[in-house]
């Protein structure tokens, strides 16, 4: 039987190429979404095998309960969990920040992606019956300036995801669960509009050391191999994929 991956946030960007890639690549695939339906079925539609489209919100606990039950029962137990469901609020500077926006992109950034993993280490970790797994938590390269004057507070989120990936890793090593991060640089997705500027990645292409930006499939490469038996004795890493950055 195929592998079952769960990709959250699998609409656009990173969490497509990654369906798309996993599909290729002989997984079961649910394509998790928010709100863009339309997105998510055209996605659908050119996946190769067996592959599922859920809406839900990660930030929300009943509807996270409701997406793992749905692959349950459709697809089977989930073998790899990617984290990749992430906002992005338009670039400021703290001091004009509320709180509603502070919480809004932890709600969804770090809790959701520590639900889903809970939901998903509850099926696979041999302490509790499975057969093992992985999770693929996605980070960013901002973490490493903090992304002053821009977007701290995203930052701040993925800052949290890095150290969740490191602890969880060591917290399953011995339940046959492997635990990684991907770092993108500057990747050309849809993510930069949502930050206010749609032109960004022309506009910063300069500073990176290859001299363009990342495209969503170098990305999703990266988390398929994590995913996959050529990783087998890697967890508690972060893998960079910035183009030198």
């Amino acid at each position: 039987m195929s592998k079952v991956i769960l990709v959250t946030g699998g609409a656009r960007g990173i969490g497509a190429a990654t369906c798309r890639l996993a599909a290729e690549q002989g997984y079961a695939v649910c394509v998790n979404y928010l709100r863009n339906k339309q997105a998510a079925d055209a996605l659908l539609a050119g996946l190769e095998g067996k592959a599922i489209a859920v809406a839900a919100n990660v930030a929300d606990e009943r509807d996270v309960l409701r997406l793992f039950e749905t692959v349950d029962r459709d697809l089977g137990r989930v073998d790899v969990l990617v984290n990749n469901a992430g906002i992005l609020a338009t670039a400021s500077r703290l001091e004009n920040f509320d709180l509603a926006r502070i919480q809004g992109l932890f709600a969804t950034n770090v809790f959701g992606a520590m639900l889903c993993a809970r939901e998903a280490i509850r099926r696979m970790s041999t302490r509790h019956g499975g057969k093992g797994g992985a999770i693929v938590n996605l980070s960013t390269g901002f973490v490493k300036s903090g992304a002053p004057g821009m977007f701290i507070d995203y930052a701040a989120s993925k800052g949290a995801i890095e150290v969740l990936t490191g602890g969880l890793a060591r917290e399953l090593a011995t339940e046959g669960v492997r635990v990684n991060a991907v770092r993108p640089g500057l990747i050309d997705t849809e993510i930069h509009a949502d930050g206010g500027d749609p032109q960004r990645v022309k506009k910063a292409e300069h500073v990176v050391p290859m001299k363009r930006p990342g495209q969503a499939e170098e990305v999703a490469r990266a988390i398929l191999w994590l995913a996959s038996d050529a990783a087998s004795y890697t967890t508690g890493t972060i893998v960079d994929v910035s183009g030198g950055i």
